[in-house]
């Protein structure tokens, strides 16, 4: 499959595209010209996105890709400035925008699916932000990854929960307090991303990867994707207690049924995603 061409925005253009291929929903961020900078328009329609995908049964995965250079330069400034003139300076227009963006980032995690990054250009502020948000991230060797709020006197507080939680805190802290850009072998290597590929293809490991994921079944991974980012939030012995009752519940499904059973019988599960 050839990798996706940038297309400019138009007025037309939406600034959000969705399709389907196969079993996997690709949303693909589409303000090329703003260097697909999160606007309260794009935030908007990929939460309602995201809520749509949330309960089809007939999306197995989802990868957000991006048209254009960038990936996502994070927040629209333009945008944000423009309220400076408020009465309140911007205040309750800035509390609205980032509790948007901070619900839509969740929803990605909440989401009962995985999903996948395919990030081909730079990946600042916010755009960092939701590559961390992902469950998986496949870059272009041509990618780069920052937090530079630090450099325009706006520490990068949000994009903060999650970058700190995807990679050591010695190294979140030095993207958040230099602002310095890092390579996307880099973002490998400290975990922020799971491969590197060459330039151009990123979109189509992206979703191969998916398709890996969309093979098994869904419950299971609804169930799993659940308990792996409740259970990191908790304390060792917590945290135990409640995986040990996942995999108890896990193991009276269905699905987990049919594959023992076929791994004892030598031959390929049949799921129901049950």
């Amino acid at each position: 499959m050839p990798a996706q061409t940038a297309r400019a925005a138009t007025p037309q253009s939406p600034i959000l595209l969705r399709e389907m291929i196969g079993s996997i929903a690709v949303l693909t961020l589409n303000r090329p010209a703003a260097r697909n900078s999160l606007s309260e328009g794009l935030i908007a329609e990929l939460h309602a996105a995201l809520t749509e995908i949330h309960d089809d049964t007939s999306v197995r995965a989802l990868v957000i890709a991006a048209n254009g250079r960038a990936f996502s330069a994070g927040h629209d400034m333009k945008e944000l400035t423009a309220r400076r003139s408020d009465a309140d300076r911007g205040r309750a227009y800035f509390a609205q925008i980032m509790n948007a963006c901070s619900a839509m980032m969740q929803a990605v995690v909440h989401l009962p699916k995985p999903v996948v990054a395919a990030v081909q250009g730079i990946a600042t502020a916010a755009g960092c932000q939701l590559v961390a948000s992902c469950d998986l991230a496949v870059a272009s060797e041509a990618a780069g990854f920052a937090t530079p709020g630090v450099d325009i006197g706006l520490f990068c507080s949000t994009p903060m929960v999650a970058l700190s939680r995807n990679v050591p805190r010695k190294q979140a802290m030095e993207m958040l307090l230099t602002g310095e850009p890092i390579s996307a072998t880099r973002a490998r290597d400290i975990g922020l991303i799971n491969s590197v590929v060459a330039a151009g293809t990123e979109r189509d490991a992206a979703i191969a990867l998916a398709q890996k994921v969309a093979l098994k079944s869904a419950y299971t991974v609804k169930l799993g994707k659940a308990a792996f980012y409740r259970q990191a939030e908790m304390s060792l012995a917590d945290a135990y207690r409640y995986a040990a009752e996942v995999m108890t519940e896990n193991m009276m499904a269905r699905d987990a049924e049919e594959g023992i059973g076929a791994f004892i019988e030598k031959r390929e599960p049949k799921w129901q995603d049950k």
